[in-house]
Order: structure tokens, then sequence, then C-alpha cells
């Protein structure tokens, strides 16, 4: 959005946009079935426009297609991650949930009466976090990002159990470690964004006193 902008020229450069992209037919993605903005509803209601919801929604479904994404939240643009479509321009309602998506995947910006390049060499380019993590802790997080990209889904729950027994197993390695400093590694591995969260997650319950269930194959494990 800019200044003196309204909803619905935000809507019609998404559209204007997509349309002008080659590829397959076009889907359109709204939180609900109901929705206000007359140049998406013109859009849904054109010939071979499927209209998707996040009810039963699969991001696999966007496939080959041209897609509108409209005001997604932040689990549902993590769920972008690896999509397959021809072209994806997603509408933000806030920046609150997309300013880390955009910092990741560096889009062209479609501001009022300009599009903004992306920053040359700037993708997923960690902000500094002050002391340096700790080396263990590097490796640690270097081999769970090395198991999360051998599978198309990312992390498995094995590998979540060893995280979450170290967490409780070695609390000293842990208790230094900032989540910011967390994040930051995580992002600089290109480690999914819904695996970052859950890493992220189970740190900020250690930190603040919580216990895991770990199953009992791993209830004793460190790194």
């Amino acid at each position: 959005m800019g200044e003196n902008d309204s909803r619905e020229a935000q809507n019609a450069r998404a559209v204007d946009w997509l349309l002008q992209q080659p590829g397959g037919p076009v889907a359109v993605v709204t939180p609900q079935r109901q929705f206000e903005g007359e140049t998406l509803q013109r859009l849904v209601g054109s010939p071979g426009t499927v209209h998707l919801t996040w009810r039963g929604f699969s991001a696999e479904s966007l496939s080959r297609r041209r897609v509108v994404y409209a005001w997604p939240d932040r689990q549902h643009l993590n769920a972008l991650w690896g999509v397959h479509a021809d072209a994806i321009v997603v509408i933000e309602w806030g920046t609150a949930e997309t300013a880390t998506w955009v910092e990741d995947a560096q889009p062209l910006r479609l501001v009022p009466g300009q599009t903004l390049q992306p920053n040359a060499g700037a993708q997923a380019v960690p902000k500094p976090v002050g002391e340096l993590l700790r080396e263990d802790v590097i490796r640690i997080l270097e081999s769970v990002a090395q198991w999360a990209a051998g599978y198309d889904t990312g992390l498995k729950w094995n590998e979540e159990d060893k995280l979450k027994a170290d967490m409780m197993n070695r609390p000293e390695r842990w208790m230094s470690v900032t989540v910011e400093q967390v994040t930051s590694k995580c992002r600089e591995l290109k480690m999914r964004p819904n695996d970052i969260e859950t890493i992220v997650g189970f740190l900020e319950r250690r930190k603040q006193g919580r216990r895991f269930n770990v199953r009992s194959s791993y209830r004793d494990y460190q790194f």
C-alpha cells in the first residue's frame, strides 16, 4: 500500500501484473468464500478461473497456475515454500505478517505507479544479532538443516525429538543462546519457514521453563 492508495487499487495492480505473466490457468486464493473487492470478484467470475479458500487448502493445488494470493497470514505464506506455480502475486494486508517473507523471497513490489525491483544479492541476508552463536549450536543447526532438506515436508518427528531432548539434557548449551541468533542462523541456512518457526518455538518454550514430551527412544539424546 502507498500513500493515498486504496484496497481496490492494490487489487487492480496485482491482477494486472498477473495477467501479463505467461503460464497456466488462473487461481485466486482468499481466506473465505465471501470477500470484498470488485476487481477480484470479476477475476473469480471469469471463465477458467479457480477460486480457492483456506478451508481444505493445499499449496500443491497452485502448481502450474498463475496465482493471486489475497491477504495471507504468516502461516499461509510459509506454505508457499517450494510451490511450483507459474507466477504468484501476493496482496498483503499488513506488513506484520509479510515482512519476513518479503525479506527472504525478495519479490517485486507493486506500489502505486511503479514496480520496485528486489535488491540484488539481498536474499535471506541475516540481520546482525550481536554476539556470535556458539559453535556447538551452529553445528547442531547445520545438521538439522541438512536433515530437513532431505524431506519434502521438512523436519520429521524424530529430528524434532532429538532437538527437544538436547535442549532439556544440555540446558547450559542453550542458556545463553537467543531466539534472534537461532532465527538468523536458520534463515542463513535457508531452512523452510515452518521449520524455523518450529525450532524457534522450542527454544522460546525452554526459556519459559517448559518441558517437552519426548518419545522414550530419544529421551536421553544429546548432540
